[in-house]
């Protein structure tokens, strides 16, 4: 097997090879993770309607101020609870999970279970 150039296109790679089969509707959107190394996204989307429902980052203002001095799985779990209460006001109680190519485990994971406890199923 050749191995691919950089860690960032093996995810990319992978990413690509789950996004053949996950697809957010208007009733079943996508959950949309990204983490870079020091900053973490959310984003529910709907791939049909090609829109974004929902999105929370650590980079906004509400997030900051309560990060400060946190660890980042901490962080990812503020970040999950922000998008999970967004999607809930938008009407969405239901999504699939995409985890971007990256392990289920850490800041993914954190994030996955805090958007659960906000009232996502998934």
């Amino acid at each position: 097997m050749k191995k691919t150039a950089t860690p960032r296109a093996a995810r990319v790679r992978r990413h690509a090879r789950v996004r053949k089969r996950v697809s957010g509707t208007m009733e079943k959107p996508r959950l949309c993770v990204f983490r870079s190394l020091t900053h973490i996204y959310a984003q529910v989307i709907d791939d049909v309607g090609r829109q974004t429902l929902a999105a929370a980052s650590d980079t906004e203002a509400a997030v900051r101020d309560k990060a400060a001095g946190k660890k980042k799985s901490d962080v990812a779990t503020l970040v999950g609870a922000l998008v999970a209460e967004r999607a809930k006001a938008r009407g969405v109680s239901q999504v699939v999970f995409d985890r971007g190519g990256y392990p289920f485990h850490g800041r993914i994971k954190a994030l996955a279970e805090a958007a659960r406890t906000g009232g996502l199923s998934f």
